[in-house]
């Protein structure tokens, strides 16, 4: 398999955000939904509406997200909508909350542990999708990045605890106790249904700023562990990943030690083995620097 274009620069601006869009050379079409972290109403991590203005404006894009299946302030359309208000995307964008009426099957045929994945109903409304990830770590997945995006973020709130509950409609305390790697896998196969959903009509973005152990949805999240790092774009979740880890592991920096030891307690890396298994991209990757 040849190997996937990352595009990368060291340059945290909200124009570098386009520049990187740019530099993969396609055009979403039609209806663009915009991907993002709302962030959890107490996280000091996520990355602000305000950054992601140019970019978002740049694809007249809406913004998207689905409600949690934990309790919190995403956990109904209600209170997720107020919290858009609180933090500000509704200010300057359009949002939607998928799942915010029904919610949409996808078929996994191949899947490792899931043979369907349920998603926002709302999904059907857009031609492309444009994935902007803050790249940090999770105290599930190990880290959050474009591969997460796609799967945990893209699906309703019932699907989040099915993907968490690998194949099964379980309760609340069901969803943190289940075997690591088929979660991870549980993963890889709710993300490759929705790179097939909208396969050479999405475009992936990672931001590695704030970088956590903890992700965005954490209410109380520890602090940014070590220095900022830059901005990924590809056409490829599995590689943009792959990069995103390598970057922060080839990283002189006195915190990337503990953000290593979060991503590979949780086996995180296992999330990008499944993938691969299942074909929707690449490991191997070219990092190609824009300065």
């Amino acid at each position: 398999m040849e190997k996937s274009k990352v595009y990368f620069t060291k340059e945290l601006t909200p124009e570098a955000v386009v520049k990187m869009y740019k530099a993969l050379g396609i055009e979403l079409k039609g209806k663009v939904a915009v991907k993002v972290h709302s962030g959890e109403r107490g996280n000091q991590n996520y990355l602000k509406p305000e950054f992601l203005k140019p970019m978002v404006e740049y694809v007249n894009g809406t913004i998207v997200e689905c409600n949690t299946a934990y309790d919190g302030a995403r956990d109904t359309t209600e209170k997720h909508m107020k919290l858009m208000d609180e933090h500000e995307w509704s200010k300057y964008f359009n949002v939607d909350i998928m799942d915010s009426h029904e919610e949409l099957e996808l078929e996994i045929p191949n899947g490792k542990v899931l043979k369907k994945n349920f998603v926002g109903k709302n999904i059907e409304n857009y031609d492309s999708m444009l994935v902007l990830s803050h790249f940090k770590g999770h105290p599930m997945g190990g880290y959050g990045g474009a591969l997460k995006q796609l799967s945990i973020g893209v699906a309703s709130g019932h699907g989040k605890r099915y993907i968490h509950c690998c194949g099964n409609d379980g309760s609340y305390e069901d969803m943190f106790n289940q075997n690591q790697e088929r979660f991870l896998e549980s993963m890889a196969d709710a993300a490759s249904s929705v790179a097939k959903y909208f396969e050479g009509n999405i475009a992936y973005i990672n931001i590695m700023c704030n970088m956590s152990v903890d992700c965005d949805c954490c209410e109380v999240a520890e602090d940014p562990c070590m220095a900022d790092i830059g901005i990924l774009a590809s056409l490829d979740p599995i590689a943009i990943d792959q990069a995103s880890i390598d970057l922060v592991k080839s990283s002189s920096d006195p915190g990337r030690d503990h953000l290593l030891e979060r991503i590979n307690s949780r086996k995180g890396t296992h999330t990008i083995a499944a993938s691969y298994d299942l074909g929707f991209g690449n490991k191997e990757y070219e990092l190609i620097e824009i300065k």
